[in-house]
C-alpha cells in the first residue's frame, strides 16, 4: 500500500507565486495600471493571458522568461523533502495540482532536477504561439461553485483516485500539502485516515481553523507546516508505521 502525496505549487513547493514572479520580465518590472486592474475574481487564467500578450508585445522572449522563472526560490527545506520522496518512490506516489501553468512548472522542476519525483502534474496547459507569446488554457470545465472556473482541485483529485482504483492502485493514506483558498475544496474530499497539511499563516490554514471553530471541521486530520522539514518529519513517521 503506497501513500499519495498531493502538492500545490505556488507558495508550497516554491516560495512565491509563479504568475506574479514573471512580472520581473516586464519593462520596469511592473505592469500598467489598466492591465493590473483588469483582473476579475475567478478569471485568473484570462488575466494571465493578457499579461503574456503584454510581455510578448514588449519583446520579452521565451529564453528571458525561462531565465527569470528558474530563479524562483524553493520553500525552506523543500529540496531535501523532494530528494527524500525521490529516494522512496516505492512508498510514495506524488502529484502536483496547481493553478499555475505547465510551462512554468516544467521549467522550474527540470532546472532543479526534481521533475522525476512527480508522477503527474495537473495544471493549466500552456505553450508558445507562432508569435512567441505564451498562451494558457483553462485546465478543465466543472460545476463547482466554490472554485475558480478553470480548475476545481477536488474534481482533479477524485478523477485521479478513481483512475488509480481502476488500475488496482489503492492508497493507504492521502497527504494533501497546500496553502491557498482553492486547496480547501480538495481537502473536503479527504477521509478520516488522510492528512491535510496547510502552510502556517496562509489562507488554507485560516479556512480550516474557521471551519473547526464553526464546529464543522473537515473529516481528515490537519497538520500545519512552516517549513518542508515539518512535512519530511511526518512522512518519515508514516514510513515507520
Amino acid at each position: 500500500m503506497k501513500f499519495l502525496l498531493v502538492f500545490d505549487f505556488d507558495h508550497t513547493i516554491i516560495d512565491e507565486n509563479s504568475d506574479t514572479w514573471i512580472v520581473k520580465c516586464a519593462p520596469e518590472k511592473k505592469l500598467p495600471n489598466g492591465l493590473r486592474n483588469s483582473y476579475q475574481p475567478g478569471h485568473w487564467t484570462e488575466y494571465m493571458c493578457r499579461v503574456f500578450v503584454y510581455l510578448g508585445e514588449n519583446g520579452i522572449k521565451e529564453d528571458e522568461m525561462k531565465r527569470t522563472m528558474t530563479t524562483i526560490p524553493f520553500t525552506a527545506g523543500m529540496g531535501d523533502l523532494l530528494g527524500f520522496i525521490g529516494d522512496n518512490k516505492e512508498l510514495f506516489d506524488c502529484i502536483i495540482v496547481s493553478d499555475s501553468n505547465a510551462v512554468f512548472i516544467d521549467w522550474i522542476l527540470k532546472a532543479a532536477d526534481f521533475h522525476k519525483v512527480f508522477d503527474e502534474v495537473f495544471t493549466n496547459p500552456a505553450s508558445f504561439s507562432s508569435m512567441g507569446y505564451l498562451t494558457v488554457q483553462n485546465f478543465h470545465s466543472h460545476h463547482c461553485a466554490k472554485c475558480p472556473k478553470n480548475l476545481c482541485k477536488r474534481k482533479v483529485l477524485k478523477e485521479f483516485i478513481d483512475k488509480q482504483l481502476d488500475q488496482g492502485v489503492c492508497y493507504a493514506r492521502i497527504v494533501y500539502i497546500g496553502d491557498g483558498g482553492n486547496d480547501l475544496c480538495p481537502v473536503t474530499f479527504l477521509k478520516k485516515d488522510d492528512i491535510a497539511m496547510p502552510r502556517q499563516g496562509y489562507a488554507l490554514e485560516k479556512k480550516l481553523s474557521q471551519l473547526a471553530q464553526d464546529l464543522n471541521p473537515v473529516e481528515c486530520s490537519v497538520l500545519v507546516w512552516s517549513s518542508a522539514a515539518d512535512i519530511m518529519s511526518y512522512l518519515k513517521l508514516l514510513t515507520q508505521e
